[in-house]
């Protein structure tokens, strides 16, 4: 694992350095501010590290220390990272959108000692909870807006620290040449960063990744997908989150492409458009929105252009993936696909900013079969990974040429996988972790003796593809009282393909059926109200309006006519759902920061709607604490409706788990 890194490029701020030699002037970050795109070559990048871990060693950060990076996709906190690694400390980056009490419980127990922050909120955040963080000694923050008037004693700008560094560098020859040589005395065992996990299951955990493994685990996908300095990639997605600072960091820093830094989670699509990325990383969710306002778009286009994207979807269909796959298509096939290629697929590929995309991947939580199909159909080659924080992303990837809706391909390679007699996924991989940061049992229980990090996730390998498959989260897998199988997740994933579903929860585990509750799109399900003339006040309002179950209802029935094709599914059909009368919200502690649904806590949180699903009620009244933007609760009450949905029929035998 380590023997493949060599020592001159064995951490991130030895890669800066060769990259800013060989790559000197070739992009290397950009960043919409105010409108208007800027742009760092590589040279620059190093220059601007440099001066900033000289200024943060003048603030008192040393080797081993901890450093917080609490904010958006910004590249002064890109930055942020790399000046602590340069001085040997350690980034601990935070969820941007985590309420004071997540902060405090990852801030406190990461020990930090200093913390590099976007703006005012998050400077506000820190300080609300400062009693709970004896160790935090200075922030230093990107935006100063709103913060003039605050006690500077501990906090600075980091354009400041930057300067400041800038002037010491230059002025003393010492301090230079000893930042040179802490870059050049980092070791690739060193603690790279520390990154932690959603906590899908519980309290997260912070995962501790060293310089070499991360960088070996870059250099397979980087050849995998044969990514170089002539790429560009978007940076939108938390900087907390793995599949960030693997893609935009790890992956940046490797095949030294340029990573483009958006200029709010909210203008991404735009900026997507405008940067025209020839390598893209979305969850489903994010597909899953673009082919929503897709999809809205054309309900208010005019009749022929609804009638011409509807045919050309259906050439699609028939024909676009197996062109992308360089399958035999007809001539007549080809030529339509032509056509459409002209008149819609291009166009709409231009509008979602896909057009110069080489590689597109999707990961997080498995993506709808149709959802998939949709998208290759159009020409993206969009393709499925599996990964975990544990394993620094990639675990398995899906070759060009290799693509199935229904896998996450072979083991990336230098990647061991086996499956565990209980069919949990194990593996052993260049990028996996180095232990659980002051968990030494939980350290212990997730590895096997001989060295296999467990997933928690149920899986096998197809007898005709050879790739992996992912059923659901192995404790999540679960039967009906009649022995059916029931993959909760599997059929989540079916019912969000509709636009106006956002969020899905199945249940069903000894239980006698499956039932669901659902959480509408607001934009998907509130322009359909506008131009049905249906009124409504609040998402509350809009979510128990009888004709927005009657869609519903619709969506339902046709994932029962899907799930009723497979013998394995067939007995799994969904027979009574309800909708939420508030949108699942991570501040409130039922998805993730990443958007995955904490199952468990919602069951229990939701407890009286779920046993109107079951026995049999039409309604039940549910009273919901809620958290607001400011940290303050409330909470909000309903009466909730349970209505019965249409099953297809199959013979008992069929139901049954093989």
């Amino acid at each position: 694992m380590a023997s493949r890194v060599s020592a001159d490029a064995d951490t991130f701020p030895k890669l800066l350095v060769r990259n800013a030699r060989a790559f000197g002037e070739r992009p290397a970050m950009r960043h919409k501010d105010l409108g208007i795109w800027q742009t760092w070559t590589w040279a620059q990048v190093l220059d601007e590290a440099r001066a900033y871990a000289a200024g943060l060693h003048r603030l008192g950060v040393r080797r081993s220390d901890t450093v917080a990076i609490v904010g958006g996709n910004r590249p002064r906190l890109y930055w942020s990272v790399t000046a602590a690694q340069m001085l040997g400390a350690v980034p601990v980056p935070v969820y941007a959108d985590a309420v004071a009490d997540e902060l405090a419980y990852v801030l406190a127990h990461a020990d930090v000692r200093f913390a590099a922050v976007e703006d005012q909120e998050q400077v506000d955040k820190i300080l609300s909870v400062s009693d709970r963080l004896p160790k935090l000694e200075k922030l230093v923050y990107d935006e100063p807006k709103g913060l003039r008037d605050y006690d500077h004693a501990n906090l600075r700008a980091i354009d400041d620290v930057i300067a400041d560094g800038r002037k010491a560098l230059a002025e003393d020859g010492k301090l230079a040449s000893w930042l040179d040589a802490e870059i050049a005395a980092g070791k690739g065992s060193d603690v790279s960063i520390i990154l932690y996990t959603s906590g899908t299951t519980g309290q997260s955990k912070g995962v501790v990744l060293s310089a070499e493994r991360c960088i070996a685990a870059a250099m397979d996908t980087v050849a995998f997908d044969r990514l170089n300095e002539r790429d560009e990639a978007l940076s939108y997605l938390p900087m907390a989150w793995v599949g960030d600072h693997y893609l935009n960091y790890a992956q940046q820093f490797v095949a030294a492409f340029c990573t483009a830094c958006t200029e709010t989670r909210d203008t991404a699509m735009a900026d997507l458009r405008e940067i025209g990325p020839t390598f893209f990383f979305a969850p489903p969710r994010i597909f899953e929105q673009m082919l929503t306002r897709v999809m809205i778009r054309m309900e208010d286009a005019g009749v022929l252009k609804r009638a011409m994207f509807r045919y050309f979807i259906g050439v699609a269909r028939r024909y676009g993936e197996a062109i992308l796959n360089g399958q035999p298509v007809p001539f007549a096939g080809r030529l339509l696909y032509a056509l459409g290629l002209l008149l819609v697929y291009g166009p709409l590929k231009n509008v979602l900013g896909l057009s110069k995309v080489r590689v597109a991947y999707t990961a997080g939580e498995a993506i709808g079969p149709d959802l998939f199909s949709f998208y290759r159909s159009l020409g993206l080659n969009l393709k499925q990974l599996y990964g975990q924080t544990e394993a620094f992303l990639y675990v398995t990837a899906q070759p060009d040429g290799q693509i199935y809706a229904d896998t996450v391909g072979p083991a990336m390679p230098n990647v061991d996988i086996r499956i565990a007699d209980n069919g949990e996924v194990l593996f052993k991989s260049p990028g996996m972790f180095v232990s659980y940061f002051k968990d030494d049992l939980k350290t212990g229980e997730t590895m096997t003796p001989d060295g296999y990090v467990k997933t928690g996730d149920a899986g096998f390998f197809d007898a005709k593809t050879g790739h992996l498959k992912i059923i659901d989260r192995a404790k999540d897998v679960g039967k009906l009282r009649d022995g059916t199988l029931f993959p909760p997740k599997y059929i989540e994933n079916k019912l969000k393909f509709y636009p106006n579903i956002r969020e899905a929860v199945a249940y069903g585990d000894g239980r006698d059926f499956v039932a669901v509750m659902i959480n509408i799109d607001l934009t998907a399900v509130g322009s359909w109200a506008e131009r049905n003339n249906v009124v409504y006040g609040s998402y509350q309002e809009l979510a128990g309006h009888p004709l927005v179950y009657d869609m519903i209802a619709k969506n339902i029935e046709e994932t029962n006519r899907s799930l009723a094709e497979d013998p394995v599914t067939a007995g799994a059909q969904v027979k009574r759902f309800l909708i939420l009368h508030k949108e699942l919200d991570a501040d409130d502690g039922e998805v993730t920061r990443t958007q995955k649904v904490r199952r468990g806590f919602v069951a229990e949180r939701y407890a009286p709607l779920i046993a109107a699903l079951y026995d049999g009620s039409a309604e039940a009244d549910i009273s919901t604490e809620v958290t607001f933007e400011d940290g303050r609760k409330g909470s909000i009450s309903a009466r909730v409706k349970v209505r019965d949905v249409a099953t297809v029929p199959v013979k008992p035998a069929m139901g049954k788990a093989a």
